[in-house]
């Protein structure tokens, strides 16, 4: 049984989808790209662009052609490649042909790009059941399935508050020989640190110890939030700090939600301590943390708290957004 019958049990490859591709291709343009001239330097930009124009004319054996000349003079598939993918029904109808035009594509990295970038294009759309069926032909025919085939499917599930489906896919996963890895688990992490269910998110981690996966940024960043929208901010902070020991690069995301969490429970001075202790370590992340930190408590009226943010910006000569330089400059006591 193929692993995307295991997800779902109707099958979306209709005798109707078959009519419909008939008509298709029969009206389809010969509009042949492959017969163009190419410039002597070729881009990504512009293969995307003629593998797009074949792809919406429904002339797939130009798109397959674009796609292994691409390769060849050294320009890799973008996500703006298999854009001619919409949700439509016509379009949708290409998805079949398509699979089989990357399946005839030359063996290797050119090849395995192709599905993946197709399985994201339809991500974007979606459309997870069609992308599981991409997975289903990459696992049966051998190309190469692992579990970066899963990621736009899990992220999309997540996304969409799917997180049943989500936890079959990883099933998926498993019986297509790609074991999930801990980016898998952290899509679904996430899910559940955003609703701040603690409880469901430290059975995941307990899962992703059990499998001897090592925790990441992206594990500690979900946990934070999970503490922080749960108003655990002490426990929030300690996750921050073993982020840090353990030499993660601290993110944007994890200081803004330990700031949000602290000024949704009217901590205000607490979150100006709380920034001012990490400032120093990356100028980039002071401008955002401190600059955010700014605007949300002249939002919430902290006016002085927002000025004792403000010129500390000023001392390090940080790049105050035009806003906030009116209301630094309207309440500075000294000139600038």
């Amino acid at each position: 049984m193929s692993i995307f019958r295991q997800l779902h049990t109707k099958s979306l490859n209709t005798q109707s989808t078959r009519k419909v591709l008939a008509s298709r291709f029969l009206a389809a343009a010969q509009n042949s790209t492959a017969d163009e001239p190419f410039p002597d330097e070729p881009t990504s930009a512009y293969y995307d662009e003629q593998v797009n124009k074949a792809g919406r004319n429904g002339d797939l054996e130009t798109v397959g052609y674009l796609l292994n000349k691409r390769y060849r003079d050294g320009c890799f598939n973008t996500v703006n490649t298999f854009k001619f993918l919409t949700d439509t029904e016509s379009s949708l109808a290409l998805i079949d042909p398509l699979i089989q035009t990357l399946s005839r594509l030359d063996k290797g990295y050119t090849r395995k790009q192709a599905f993946d970038l197709l399985i994201a294009r339809l991500c974007k759309l979606e459309r997870t059941d069609e992308a599981l069926r991409v997975i289903d032909t990459m696992a049966k025919e051998g190309y190469g399935v692992n579990a970066v085939c899963f990621h736009p499917v899990l992220n999309t599930l997540t996304r969409k508050n799917k997180k049943e489906e989500a936890w079959r896919v990883l099933d998926l996963m498993r019986h297509a020989g790609a074991s999930p890895n801990v980016r898998a688990y952290n899509y679904l992490l996430t899910a559940y640190c955003f609703e701040g269910n603690l409880t469901e998110a430290a059975e995941v981690v307990k899962k992703i110890e059990a499998e001897g996966l090592i925790a990441d940024g992206r594990t500690f960043d979900a946990l934070i939030l999970g503490a922080s929208k749960a108003g655990k901010l002490a426990g929030a902070m300690v996750l921050l700090r073993r982020m840090m020991d353990r030499g993660f690069h601290v993110q944007y995301s994890s200081l803004a939600n330990v700031i949000n969490g602290m000024l949704r429970l009217g901590y205000f001075d607490q979150a100006v301590r709380f920034v001012m202790a990490f400032r120093g370590r990356d100028r980039k992340l002071d401008q955002e943390s401190l600059g955010m930190l700014a605007s949300k408590l002249i939002i919430l009226n902290k006016k002085d708290e927002a000025m004792l943010v403000l010129e500390e910006m000023s001392k390090m000569r940080l790049i105050m957004g035009t806003k906030l330089f009116e209301f630094y400059k309207s309440n500075a006591k000294n000139e600038i």
